[in-house]
């Protein structure tokens, strides 16, 4: 028996998630803000949170239903029979997503779909469930978007994109499903080498092998909130785990580099307890050393851009990434994630696609850059397509991406503490009367006409005549340098292989 369900997942992703839906066998499959929906059965869900790479969430609507007030909340859930999936020995959590003017509160409406429970149970039994935030054995979900509610039951659990295979994490580490849909919206399968020149943790190297195997990214789980439903079916889900008939070969490699040797440790660490070292090798390189791959590659890396993680010179580094992809990885492509315009204008070379991704709240542009020898008119001219007629679409479409970024910005507002840096100040000497004047004027007050000129205004405008307080003295920024980017190579981590190919050769200190 099909019924409704809904798989959640981050701005942007909708579309790829939609994909792996259809190909995993969903009907009606509808894409929606931050979420798909779609029907199955109690198979096709269970597949849903062990195999779709690009969901955070699969939620199971129970209920819908139109309120206005808080009271309608109550009245519609205590309308459904609770007895179906809980017992008084059992526990329970709500989550709550609002957006409505009624309820300003999305805690606010979790309670009174608690009380409505609740009070089903007490009236019918005497007694109550009790509520477990931490590791209940039933998960509620409602959203309410003005008076449309719906409510569902969380299949999942923990957020599917807790993989289980992270044992280290280094600063701002990229997220797991934001990670493999940069990878699926690339469409690399595992056809050519894989590389990530600044790699972190090992997030993006450890998703691509995945992929490239057909691995379900819910192997390392340790469990799903659906395996305490009572209408849990063991051996359906045991038959699920166990499958590996659509597992492939890799005949590449994944390649993963890191200036920093912390990371490196961490992101082999991550690797090793994946089960994924015969696939990913990782060294500890930096990226101005990169060198032309000999075998066929594809690059998606994620630098940094001045939010949570920067450098010294972070326009700099943008300018030494696009002359590394001019002049070290030519025939290939590479895919780059970043938040700011001005980053994106020091590489220095035209995207042939810009695909709009949110990390975390960063409206982020994920861009993709064809790279080929010569002038682009020559390479046209012997048949090379820089741009494919659905890159040529997708770039047309109108409203891609916020009008105002915020980095220009940023970078006005460093330039204003600069100049406010009491170094840059000019300070002028005025004669010790004309002081004593301005002093006097100001404790008598204000003249006959000014008295009553403010008549009708905010007072506090009155007292904001008086001139130099208002003056912006902050101080100026510390410029703390990356403690990485001085690093040498350690003798014992000296890599054995060419950056960027399958035959290195070994480094020399510099």
């Amino acid at each position: 028996m099909e019924f409704e369900l809904i798989a959640k997942t981050f701005m942007g992703l909708e579309p790829i998630l939609a994909q792996e839906l259809t190909q995993l066998g969903a009907n009606n499959v509808q894409i929606g803000r931050r979420m798909v929906s779609f029907t199955g059965n109690k198979e096709l869900m269970y597949r849903a949170n062990f195999q779709l790479h690009t969901a955070i969430k699969i939620l199971k609507p129970i209920s819908h239903f139109k309120a206005k007030s808080a009271d309608d909340v109550y009245n519609e859930v205590k309308k459904t029979d609770w007895s179906s999936y809980l017992d008084n020995s059992k526990t329970f959590a709500v989550d709550a997503v609002v957006f409505s003017e009624e309820f300003r509160h999305s805690k606010f409406v979790s309670y009174k779909v608690k009380d409505a429970i609740v009070d089903q149970f007490r009236e019918k039994t005497g007694n109550r469930p009790n509520i477990s935030v931490s590791n209940p054995d039933l998960r509620l979900h409602i959203h309410i978007a003005e008076d449309d509610c719906t409510l569902c039951l969380d299949s999942s659990g923990e957020s599917l994109h807790r993989r289980g295979y992270r044992q280290e994490s280094v600063e701002a580490p990229l997220n797991e499903v934001l990670a493999a849909g940069m990878i699926l919206q690339t469409g690399w399968k595992g056809e050519t080498d894989f590389i990530d020149p600044m790699c972190g943790s090992g997030t993006l190297l450890i998703e691509a092998a995945l992929i490239a195997r057909n691995i379900s990214p819910g192997v390392f789980r340790k469990e799903y909130a659906f395996e305490k439903w009572p209408d849990f079916d063991q051996d359906l889900f045991d038959a699920i785990y166990n499958d590996d008939s659509q597992e492939r070969e890799f005949t590449h490699h994944i390649y993963g580099y890191d200036i920093d040797m912390k990371c490196v440790g961490k992101a082999r660490l991550n690797v090793k307890a994946a089960g994924l070292t015969n696939d990913i090798t990782i060294e500890q390189a930096d990226f101005k050393d990169f060198t032309q791959p000999q075998e066929k590659s594809i690059m998606v890396t994620n630098p940094p851009y001045g939010e949570r993680i920067s450098t010294p010179d972070l326009l700099g580094t943008y300018r030494m990434i696009g002359e590394k992809l001019k002049h070290a990885f030519t025939g290939n492509e590479a895919w780059i994630l970043s938040y700011r315009e001005e980053c994106f204008e020091q590489i220095g070379l035209r995207p042939s696609l810009k695909v709009p991704l949110y990390n975390g709240s960063l409206e982020c542009e994920f861009r993709k850059y064809s790279i080929f020898e010569g002038k682009l008119k020559t390479f046209r001219s012997e048949g090379g397509v820089v741009k494919t007629e659905e890159e040529k679409a997708a770039m047309a479409e109108k409203h891609r991406f916020k009008k105002n970024r915020e980095f220009k910005q940023r970078l006005d507002e460093q330039a204003e503490n600069a100049e406010n840096d009491i170094r840059s100040f000019t300070f002028h000497h005025h004669k010790f009367e004309e002081f004593k004047k301005k002093e006097k004027r100001e404790e008598r007050g204000p003249g006959r006409e000014d008295r009553y000129s403010f008549r009708g205004k905010d007072r506090n405008d009155f007292g904001d005549r008086r001139q130099g307080r208002d003056r912006d003295t902050r101080g100026r920024r510390d410029d703390r340098r990356d403690e990485r980017g001085g690093k040498r190579f350690d003798r014992y981590q000296k890599p054995d292989r060419k950056f960027g190919s399958k035959n290195h050769q070994q480094y020399e200190d510099d």
